[in-house]
């Protein structure tokens, strides 16, 4: 769907729909693409087996679980 910034003030209930629909809506500004705004996409809950924490009591790594929690971490906190 093709929006023009008007189309935002008068017929946001329009736009809003076409998103529902999965629909990508363009931006338009005097001809011009300024934006697009993107659906979200659905996360689907996973099983909680799947979790690195599930059953980590039965590991026999030698890790204690605040080791393990950094080690889980680390990554995120070496991108900063």
């Amino acid at each position: 769907m093709k929006a023009t910034t008007t189309d935002l003030r008068c017929k946001l209930h329009d736009v809003l729909k076409a998103l529902d629909r999965n629909e990508e809506v363009t931006l338009m500004h005097r001809g011009k693409v300024r934006g697009i705004l993107i659906p979200p996409r659905q996360k689907k809950a996973g099983k909680i087996s799947s979790h690195p924490f599930f059953g980590m009591s039965a590991q026999q790594d030698g890790l204690s679980v605040l080791e393990e929690l950094d080690a889980l971490r680390k990554p995120r906190h070496d991108a900063l």
